[in-house]
């Protein structure tokens, strides 16, 4: 199979598809890799890299987008790569369609086949190829919202940790997951006064048992909810629901009686955010305040640390990268049902329950698809 990586051009993104050593593992599996030039540059793998590895390198994404078989990406593909996008030709990426619905009509219009990375599930029920980049964006929430919490960004001029005889800030976290979970241990590494709020109470046992007293537990009530959010120094929206857009868990009138200068990182924006006032920004301009409460919304995260996101994230995609190359994206997805999970998209159909009906499409079950 051909497979082709193009550079990522969303804004500050300088994650890439695929490293080196992924395409030396495809090579030896008799495929041919075409890489974008320069696309490696922001992991600090150059094009000399990708080319001992066995990659021919191309001058423009345009190439890549009119000869590969399969696109291996990481951002969602924008307007000017979906609309180059062909029926037959298969995209894997991550995609979060439920709140973008120009790049899924995009997709649909194209008549490719696109696998989404973030809903790929694995036995346990796991999302093995959105976990790597929860775990990153859950690390840089706490780093984020510190820089946030300065007075010079419009924060309440508090440092995460405090100091002796001073209190330090008071962190909660909504949702217990690989996010939340990973957010709540680097808050209180740097010695905030951390709870984590969630609804499963196995999860919070389990984060109970890993962390003991330095992480507090509560289950998620809507008065326990915007007690601890009221009294929140920094709030971490940490929810997701595979595949679809997140829940709004705080409104606009709870916004107004939260502190002035407290901060709000919302790492759910990629699947439309888990707070009301939430809208996507860039690493370029990723701050603004409502109600004078600060919102961090940066869409792609983990691109601020690409070259530790990129290796992270090609450990966990390689195998059904190769997968999909050896046998074809039917066989692949035939063989292996947590692989064709990952289908949202073929031939003009939606084919994840999720994202038809938050966008009103008709929805095509997978196993019609695979028949």
């Amino acid at each position: 199979m051909l497979i082709g990586v193009p550079k990522e051009i969303k804004n500050h993104e300088y994650r890439v598809g695929l490293t080196p050593s992924s395409v030396r593992e495809a090579v030896a599996h008799g495929h041919k890799v075409i890489i974008e030039t320069s696309a490696g540059d922001g992991i600090g793998c150059t094009d000399a890299d990708y080319q001992a590895a066995g990659a021919s390198i191309v001058e423009s994404a345009g190439e890549i987008f009119a000869t590969a078989e399969m696109v291996v990406k990481v951002k969602e593909p924008q307007k000017v790569e979906y609309e180059q996008l062909r029926e037959g030709q298969l995209l894997f990426t991550y995609l979060h369609l439920a709140p973008d619905p120009a790049q899924t009509e995009g997709l649909v219009k194209s008549g490719v086949t696109a696998i989404a990375y973030e809903t790929v599930t694995d036995r346990n029920g796991g999302l093995p190829l959105l976990a790597p980049m929860s775990e990153v964006a859950g690390r840089m929430a706490p780093q984020v919202g510190a820089a946030a919490l300065q007075k010079a960004a419009g924060g309440r001029g508090m440092l995460l940790g405090g100091v002796p005889g001073v209190s330090p800030a008071k962190v909660v976290v909504i949702g217990g997951g690989v996010v939340g979970t990973n957010a709540a241990r680097i808050a209180a590494g740097m010695g905030a006064d951390v709870t984590i709020l969630d609804k499963n109470v196995k999860r919070l046992t389990y984060i109970d048992d890993l962390f003991g007293p330095a992480i507090k537990t509560q289950y998620a009530t809507i008065d326990d909810t915007e007690s601890l959010v009221y009294d929140a120094d920094l709030v971490v929206g940490a929810v997701l629901i595979p595949g679809a857009a997140a829940p709004k868990l705080i409104r606009r009138e709870q916004l107004s009686k939260m502190k002035p200068g407290s901060v709000i990182v919302d790492v759910a924006i990629d699947q439309g955010g888990c707070f009301e006032t939430s809208r996507a920004t860039t690493h370029a301009d990723p701050i603004y305040t409502v109600d004078d409460v600060v919102h961090y919304c940066v869409a792609n995260m983990p691109g601020a640390v690409a070259r530790t996101s990129t290796f992270a994230l090609n450990n966990a995609t390689l195998p059904f990268m190769l997968a999909l190359a050896d046998k074809g994206w039917k066989k692949a997805c035939q063989d292996d049902p947590h692989l064709a999970a990952g289908l949202n998209v073929h031939n003009g159909q939606i084919t994840y329950e999720a994202v038809a009906r938050e966008l009103g499409y008709e929805y095509q079950p997978l196993e019609k698809v695979l028949a």
